[in-house]
């Protein structure tokens, strides 16, 4: 993918970002940080103290014969609280997002995120900052050094 000079790159995940700046040009990628954050994303142990819940199945008449069983109890699925905190931290990142595009600190923006805090980003987004997508990359690049996001980024798309 070749990006033009001064577009802005974001390569997230649902605990850290890193805001990127294009100063190179279409030809040249050369991608310098402009600003990082890391969500304080707990233990789950620390995010949740109670056992998931259980609840109690409706009593039923057995074939109208008046013969009523009660069916037990189900187990409740358990609330994924680091999930929770993920999608919090996605609409986080788009808000503060937003604001720079409001602010006209930028024209372009590439987003690079794995396919869950993608999905959280998109639906956080206001209109504005969605004219200013120009590209979406559904991977996770958070943890690689500088070098290797310009050629995964310089790769995309060139298959």
């Amino acid at each position: 993918m070749k990006l033009d000079h001064g577009t802005w790159v974001v390569v997230a995940d649902g605990e850290k970002y890193l805001l990127l700046h294009n100063k190179g040009d279409r030809d040249f990628l050369h991608l310098e940080v402009i600003d990082q954050e890391n969500s304080p994303n707990a233990p789950a142990r620390e995010l949740s103290t109670d056992r998931p819940g259980r609840q109690h199945d409706a009593k039923r008449d057995l074939g109208g014969s008046g013969n009523v069983a009660a069916w037990g109890t189900s187990a409740m699925e358990e609330t994924d609280w680091h999930r929770v905190e993920e999608a919090r931290f996605a609409k986080h990142v788009a808000e503060k997002l937003g604001q720079l595009a409001a602010a006209g600190r930028f024209d372009r923006l590439v987003v690079i995120a794995d396919p869950r805090s993608l999905g959280e980003f998109r639906s956080a987004c206001d209109a504005s900052l969605k004219a200013r997508i120009v590209a979406e990359i559904d991977k996770d690049l958070t943890n690689l050094p500088l070098d290797k996001m310009e050629a995964s980024i310089t790769a995309y798309g060139a298959d």
